[in-house]
């Protein structure tokens, strides 16, 4: 018998990639990478800006909803103190953001207020509204702006908002100095205060610029918190006067005073953030909640191009709140401009190009000017 032997070769071990390989693939990953970043980046953003949008046509459809039960527009109302009876004309009185409540699906937030009593300071009775107004209503919140920092007086974190009612291109908001402004929001007071006239809330009647043609509601980039930081556009500077008369508040009357005005605010932004107290000269809480009936809070102004090269800035030279003229304009983080819902329950998108006199002409209610659709 014939045995035969069967030679195997052995096996060699599979072949890897060498170095250079590796870092050939990883290379190309990379670029990839670095190519697609850019458009998914963009793709999000247009998802968080197509949500804003749809947030603002939300609330300017519950503007009409509004107008069409009371036939006018929300304005800023004082509340009173439940310690003196006294009407505050400033500090806690209640937002047009607030009296829509009802028509944006927030009917339990809405009930849960009592319009009658201040939102702010618990020596006057606020307490009682810590549960509805700590609440944060994710439709006053553009997607693409972060959470403001910070809490409310009830120890509760802000609840933000992003879409300030428009009290057109004027510096003043109420009767005080040169009111009422030239928008389609004011305060709205009585008869009581010495300075202000109980006055009439604004309707589509008075909305002679078209409806259209005229700002509802504008964007802005809520505030960082940080008083010790320089944000440009959204910070407040402090402690800058008028240089003007009160008529001057109001564009275009006011322009050659305007521009000295801002440039004096844009003069000090750089030192207002030094000094134990920053907080006196840099107010970063642009936004920071939505029932506050006051300039900064809820409502604001249509002064410059969104996202100007100057700061926001105050009139006051006291310390305290936002309570007084000043600009609060429109920012937001989307890449070249901003939202703005018009009266008409459009919403547009205003590019930061646009010319100052073009904002003053789309924020009056009846300056009687005429837009062209390309000039913004």
């Amino acid at each position: 018998m014939t045995f035969y032997r069967t030679h195997r070769r052995p096996s060699r071990p599979g072949r890897g990639f060498t170095l250079i390989e590796l870092l050939v693939v990883i290379a190309i990953i990379a670029v990839l990478i670095a190519l697609l970043l850019p458009a998914v980046q963009s793709a999000r953003e247009a998802a968080r800006r197509s949500q804003c949008t749809n947030n603002m046509k939300q609330l300017a459809l519950a503007l009409h909803n509004y107008h069409s039960t009371h036939d006018t527009f929300p304005m800023i109302y004082p509340a009173r103190s439940t310690a003196d009876k006294a009407l505050r004309n400033s500090w806690g009185c209640w937002s047009a953001q607030s009296m829509l409540l009802g028509y944006l699906e927030q009917q339990q937030v809405y009930n849960a207020l009592n319009f009658a009593i201040v939102n702010r300071d618990t020596g006057a009775g606020s307490a009682v509204q810590f549960t509805g107004i700590s609440t944060r209503i994710a439709g006053f919140l553009c997607p693409s702006s972060p959470l403001p920092l910070g809490n409310m007086e009830s120890g509760r974190p802000n609840t933000g908002n992003n879409y300030f009612a428009s009290t057109g291109a004027s510096i003043d908001f109420t009767e005080y100095a040169g009111g009422p402004p030239n928008g389609i929001f004011r305060m709205v007071g009585a008869a009581e205060f010495g300075w202000m006239a109980a006055g009439t809330p604004i309707g589509i009647r008075d909305t002679t610029d078209g409806t259209s043609n005229t700002i509802a509601f504008g964007e802005w980039r809520t505030g960082d918190g940080d008083a010790a930081k320089l944000s440009i556009p959204q910070d407040i500077i402090s402690r800058i006067s008028w240089p003007g008369s009160g008529a001057q508040m109001n564009m275009p009357l006011g322009a050659a005073q305007f521009n000295q005005w801002i440039a004096l605010c844009a003069g000090a932004a750089p030192g207002s953030t030094a000094g134990a107290e920053p907080w006196r000269t840099n107010y970063s809480g642009l936004g920071s909640d939505w029932d506050q009936g006051m300039y900064g809070h809820t409502m604001g102004n249509t002064l410059l191009a969104p996202n100007p090269k100057y700061p926001n800035c105050r009139s006051c030279t006291w310390d305290g709140d936002l309570d007084c003229p000043g600009m609060y304009t429109l920012s937001s983080f989307h890449p070249g401009g901003c939202n703005v819902a018009m009266v008409d329950g459009s919403v547009r998108f205003l590019k930061q190009s646009t010319a100052t006199t073009v904002i003053w002409a789309l924020g009056t209610r009846a300056g009687g000017e005429v837009i062209s659709a390309d000039a913004y």
